[in-house]
């Protein structure tokens, strides 16, 4: 038995067929229904996103028997012959292996002879801009001024190479990368039909790998299919592919999101024996990450179908907005400088030591692992310069106070909330809180609304726990939107980062030494160039 790939099986023999190029079908069935069909296409575009087939279904709507339009009737024998590839009128021309002048008159010897059987003789030409400079200059007369009877559709991945005189000529098109969602509808659907059983976590990751070609996505759906045995699972699927599961990344993530060296070091080493391509593992860690920062910003709600929404939320509860950001670069920084690296995993490890290495002071954390063995622990607080205010000390440690607090007797709230030892996104919300009320047995918090996104269930509960170990387990801790700014420890910390800058740029005015650069080389202090180890501290 003959078998014919999903990618040929599943080609749309209609324009309603077609997935994620509704732009350029629009115009194409308008032009078809109204007539007005131009004699030269250009159809532009990666590999797999549909050139070729919707340059076969406009050459079937121009010959079907029943007349051009929009809706060819897929029955006739024009049609048959047009989706079995032996149309006598259809000519496919493959420039890349006949680029040469000689090949190209010989090609339009014929363009004066009316078609055999068809209504238009089409001559479709892929990769086009392979053809030499002399063989656009012997298609360029014919192209101008063709017969009526004849139509040319060029199909190319490099416009950039087609000179302006053969582009002016065309009516041209540019075809879309397909988005991770049409594609893995399309599986979808192509796995319900054929009844094949797939995992919807394999579904996505074959999207995703796919890089936005559909035909790309058929290929690797037959070849795992024959990988799983008539099956589409998510495990088999990563092993074929080289990559890892989302999960396992997810969990290197959460170990760098703790700060804790040493789970970190585990991670990376369990990901070793997968023998990945670290790459790959960088991109598929920065995707992650741009997935859990458009949480953070516009809430779950804006995921979507394909992203597991309940490990991003759990990631998103974890990371604050800054140190997401700040690993997202690292990431995509250390994917360029891959290369560079000694050898691939050196450099991979040497991304994720620096994730370490650079997040916000405050954060960084593995605050039980010992000094002296190998772990990551919390920087000496900066010196501030002389006459600055110092940045208030915890008033005490992760573990909290021996005694429990009575919520009537905090009194300077700022000052409480930064001794509560909360790291990571769990801090930032502290510190972001204004008291509203302290009762017995209850705790009223305020928060302005453009701080809304750290208001998640996860971090709430972390800072209610915080609160309950040092007032009692039985206080309840309310949470509420506000417009006006407060005087909360995040304002506080400013003002005194404000101050300390303002009394480093006096110092600096007043040295001796810069005052001479000034009145030598007519110079000018930049105020917002002025820097002093508080703000390293508080940056990474």
């Amino acid at each position: 038995m003959t078998y014919l790939a999903i990618a040929r099986t599943w080609r749309p023999r209609l324009f309603k067929e077609v997935v994620g190029q509704a732009h350029v079908v629009r115009a194409l069935e308008n032009a078809l229904e109204s007539g007005r069909v131009h004699h030269a296409f250009l159809f532009t575009g990666t590999r797999g996103v549909g050139k070729t087939t919707i340059a076969r279904i406009l050459a079937k709507a121009l010959n079907c028997e029943h007349g051009v339009s929009a809706t060819p009737c897929g029955e006739c024998a024009a049609c048959l012959a047009i989706d079995q590839g032996r149309f006598v009128d259809l000519i496919e021309v493959d420039a890349a292996s006949r680029t040469g002048v000689d090949d190209t008159r010989e090609l339009l010897d014929n363009v004066q002879y009316s078609p055999s059987s068809g209504r238009y003789k089409v001559y479709l030409i892929d990769e086009v801009h392979m053809l030499t400079r002399q063989s656009f200059n012997a298609l360029l007369k014919t192209l101008e001024e063709p017969p009526p009877h004849v139509k040319f559709i060029f199909a190319t991945t490099d416009p950039q190479k087609i000179p302006v005189t053969v582009l002016s000529r065309c009516l041209q098109f540019a075809l879309k990368r397909l988005p991770v969602s049409q594609i893995s509808g399309r599986i979808r659907e192509i796995c319900t039909v054929d009844n094949i059983e797939a995992e919807p976590a394999a579904i996505a990751a074959l999207a995703r790998a796919a890089n936005g070609s559909l035909r790309d996505a058929l290929s690797l759906l037959d070849q795992a299919i024959a990988y799983g045995n008539g099956a589409l699972r998510q495990a088999e699927l990563a092993e074929l592919l080289g990559s890892l599961d989302r999960g396992q990344v997810a969990a290197l993530l959460r170990a760098l999101a703790d700060g804790a060296a040493t789970a970190v070091v585990s991670a990376m080493r369990q990901l070793e024996e997968a023998v990945p391509d670290y790459e790959s593992l960088l991109a598929e860690l920065a995707t992650l990450l741009q997935r859990v920062a458009l949480a953070q910003v516009a809430g779950t709600g804006a995921l979507d179908e394909e992203d597991d929404v309940e490990l991003i939320a759990g990631l998103a509860d974890v990371l604050d907005a800054e140190t997401t950001q700040l690993f997202y670069q690292i990431a995509v920084q250390g994917r360029r400088d891959l290369p560079l690296a000694p050898e691939p995993r050196t450099g991979f490890e040497m991304c994720m030591l620096r994730m370490l290495a650079f997040r916000p002071a405050g954060e960084l954390a593995d605050p039980a692992t010992p000094a002296g063995s190998g772990g990551v622990r919390r920087p000496a607080a900066a010196t501030a310069p002389a006459g600055t205010a110092a940045r208030p000390a915890p008033a005490a440690s992760a573990a909290g106070p021996p005694g429990v607090t009575d919520p009537r007797s905090i009194g300077d709230w700022p000052a409480f909330v930064s001794g509560l030892g909360l790291d990571g996104a769990a801090r930032q919300l502290a510190l972001h809180t204004a008291l509203d009320k302290a009762g017995e047995g209850e705790v009223s918090l305020l928060i302005e609304k453009r701080n809304a996104h750290l208001l998640t269930d996860g971090l709430k509960a972390r800072l209610t726990a915080a609160l309950q170990q040092r007032l009692g387990e039985s206080v309840r801790v309310q949470f509420a939107l506000r417009d006006e700014p407060a005087d909360t420890a995040a304002v506080r910390e400013a003002r005194t980062m404000d101050a300390a800058r303002e009394q480093a740029r006096r110092q600096m005015e007043q040295d001796p030494n810069v005052r001479q650069l000034v009145d030598i080389f007519d110079a000018e202090l930049v105020p917002g160039s002025v820097r002093y180890t508080g703000d390293t501290d508080r940056a990474g």
